[in-house]
């Protein structure tokens, strides 16, 4: 038997009884034993002095490159970059090698990651090859494991094929998950289309491309009078409206936002600093308010870190040769702090990267109450820092806020009996 205590943590968790009340939380063998305001002998303790313990953080876009592109990210590295952001899941898209489409290539990734700290929930291909075109044996997925089904960078794009998932999926109430995009709108495409594009001489990319995907799907979900989207990273301020009115109809959609869209806009890149070149790329300033408004009204249900690790071959180029992604994992939560609008406040943080993407994908709620099993992310709101090359856990290290300040940092992680303290 082993025992590990907290001291002194504000729980901050609106479906505890203990919601911001500083208590002790004595874990036993990974499970919850008490809390309360007795300090009880234990083989570790750790006083965290009057700051936060929330329910594990979960990530619901998560590149993690293993199997087949190991020299970007795998497995292990990412687990170790999640439990230094303060996440406990993580959601893996299916663009690997060999593409997640096989019961297979399920069984490895979670028997992979199945002793590391961290639980890897996989997403399969929507269609084989994520090539759009011929839908993947979604039900068999589903049942080796597959929380959800997407073709990752790419979208759904014939009307037909979309329906027919959407049908496929409904005797399992399954969640289709998808990019907008139009890549005939986009090909070529480097950063956001308007004024900055033009001045420095990019090609752009139009919101338009990201819209009329958003626009044209709902109106097929409509149609078909069955099945749940989920639309990741948008980007604009008229995918927001889109969704907004959408929901206003009670469709069954849903959506989550990238951190790097939350606090940057298209102008971060006037010093071509590939690590910035992303897919949605940064848009406007107005795009940017309309995504927080998103956030604080409720329209945006997530948000995700987007981490995706490049090695320096796929980095160190020209911008207009350079591969789409940063790592995300180690950031997101201190940038974010940094960053957010007054009014939105922490409880809206947390609700995003916790209870909001396990309803999304049916996954199991965790609980701050005695018996349950203790799944936590510990940590300072109110610490300031810098981030250097040494915070860096991921494999790759693509990423362009080495040297930035950050707000919030991690304390640890407790996970299925194991813990990480930083």
């Amino acid at each position: 038997m082993y025992t590990f205590q907290i001291l002194n943590a504000i729980i901050l968790d609106v479906n505890s009884a203990f919601h911001l009340q500083k208590k002790n939380i004595l874990i036993e063998d990974g499970i919850i034993k008490s809390i309360s305001n007795i300090t009880e002998v234990a083989d570790k303790t750790i006083d965290i002095n009057s700051n936060f313990v929330s329910v594990g953080w979960i990530d619901m876009r998560t590149f993690i490159g293993e199997p087949g592109l190991e020299h970007k990210e795998n497995i292990f590295s990412v687990c170790q970059a999640a439990m230094s952001g303060g996440f406990t899941e993580l959601v893996s898209l299916p663009n690997l090698l060999p593409i997640v489409q096989s019961k297979e290539s399920l069984r490895y990734i979670l028997q992979t990651a199945k002793a590391s700290l961290v639980s890897i929930h996989p997403l399969a291909a929507a269609s084989i090859d994520t090539k759009g075109e011929e839908l993947t044996e979604m039900l068999e997925l589903y049942q080796h494991g597959a929380v959800a089904f997407t073709d990752a960078e790419n979208s759904i794009s014939h009307p037909g094929l979309f329906i027919k998932a959407l049908q496929y999926m409904k005797p399992f109430d399954g969640l289709l998950i998808q990019h907008a995009e139009d890549k005939k709108l986009t090909q070529y495409g480097l950063m956001n289309e308007g004024v900055i594009s033009t001045y420095l001489g990019l090609k752009g990319m139009p919101s338009l491309a990201e819209e009329i995907v958003i626009e044209r799907d709902l109106k097929l979900l409509e149609y078909a009078g069955t099945g749940r989207v989920h639309f990741s990273r948008i980007s604009t301020k008229k995918s927001v409206e889109l969704i907004k009115i959408a929901k206003q109809k009670n469709l069954h959609i849903t959506c989550d936002v990238a951190v790097a869209h939350l606090i940057l806009d298209e102008s971060a890149l006037v010093d071509f600093d590939t690590n910035l070149k992303l897919n949605p790329p940064l848009r406007t300033k107005e795009d940017q308010q309309a995504l927080w408004q998103g956030l604080q009204d409720g329209t945006i249900d997530v948000i995700v870190t987007d981490h995706h690790g490049q090695d320096i071959e796929s980095k160190n180029l020209e911008f207009d040769m350079a591969d789409n992604g940063m790592i995300a994992l180690e950031t997101a939560f201190g940038l974010l702090l940094k960053h957010k609008p007054t009014e939105i406040d922490l409880n809206t943080i947390i609700e995003k990267i916790t209870t909001n993407p396990r309803n999304i994908l049916q996954l199991p709620q965790p609980k701050i109450m005695v018996g349950q099993q203790a799944n936590l992310t510990i940590f300072d709101a109110n610490h300031h820092w810098i981030f250097t090359e040494n915070d860096i856990k991921s494999k790759s290290k693509n990423t362009p806020f080495v040297g930035h300040s950050m707000l919030g940092k991690i304390i640890g992680v407790i996970n299925k009996n194991k813990y990480f303290i930083t």
